[in-house]
C-alpha cells in the first residue's frame, strides 16, 4: 500500500478528490496533507477527512534551500511514497525535485505543453483555443515539462471568460487526477486521456 502525502496552499478541492478515491481496493492511502500556509482551506477538510496535517512555512525560512529541507523532514517523518501537488504555489528547486523524481506528480490546467506557467485560462482564450485542459505530469526540474501522464480536454465556448473556463477545467481535473494517481501508485505510467463524456475506468 503505498502513503500519499498532498501538498496544497489553497482550498484543496483536488486534495479532497484525492482523498475520497483512496479508499477501498485503491493501491495507496493519504498519509500526510501538507501546505506552506497556515491559513490554506483545505486543512479543515483534510482534518474532518482523518488525514493528519503538517504546516511548513515558508516565510519561517531563511531561504528556499531551508524551506524544502523543512518540506522533506516532514515528508520523511510521513514516510511518503508518493508526492502529488495539489495546488502548492510554491516553485520546487532542482535538488527537491531530483529527491523525489519519479514519487511526484503535478496537476496542471492546461494541455501542456501548452501555456506552462500561470493565466492559463485567459491564455487559451485569448490565443483563439477551440479546446483546453489539465494534465497530470511527473515533477521534472523543467517547469511543467515533466513526462504526461494524462490528459483531459474541455471545449472553449464563445463568451467564456477565464473565470467560465476554469471551473469546466475543474471539473476534469478532479476526474483526472485521481485517475492518474491510483495508475501510478501500482507502476502504470502510460498516458491516460479523458473526454468529457468517458468514464475513468
Amino acid at each position: 500500500m503505498k502513503r500519499v502525502a498532498i501538498l496544497i496552499s489553497g482550498g484543496g478541492s483536488n486534495m479532497r478528490r484525492l482523498v475520497e478515491d483512496m479508499k477501498g481496493d485503491h493501491p495507496a492511502r493519504p498519509c500526510l496533507v501538507l501546505s506552506n500556509d497556515p491559513g490554506a482551506g483545505g486543512f479543515a477538510r483534510a482534518a474532518e477527512m482523518g488525514v493528519p496535517t503538517a504546516v511548513v512555512d515558508h516565510r519561517a525560512f531563511p531561504d528556499r534551500p531551508a524551506f524544502e529541507a523543512g518540506l522533506t523532514d516532514a515528508l520523511e517523518a510521513a514516510r511518503a511514497d508518493i508526492i502529488a501537488l495539489a495546488g502548492f504555489m510554491r516553485i520546487l528547486t532542482p535538488p527537491f525535485v531530483a529527491r523525489w523524481q519519479g514519487r511526484m506528480l503535478n496537476i496542471h490546467p492546461s494541455l501542456l505543453p501548452k501555456y506552462r506557467g500561470l493565466d492559463t485560462h485567459a491564455r487559451a482564450i485569448a490565443a483563439g483555443d477551440a479546446e483546453a485542459g489539465c494534465t497530470v505530469h511527473e515533477v521534472t526540474a523543467d517547469l511543467d515539462g515533466g513526462p504526461i501522464l494524462g490528459q483531459a480536454r474541455v471545449p472553449v465556448l464563445a463568451g467564456d471568460t477565464a473565470a467560465d473556463l476554469a471551473a469546466r477545467v475543474l471539473v476534469q481535473e478532479h476526474r483526472l487526477y485521481p485517475a492518474v494517481l491510483r495508475r501510478f501508485a501500482v507502476g502504470q505510467r502510460g498516458r491516460l486521456d479523458l473526454s468529457p463524456q468517458a468514464g475513468i475506468d
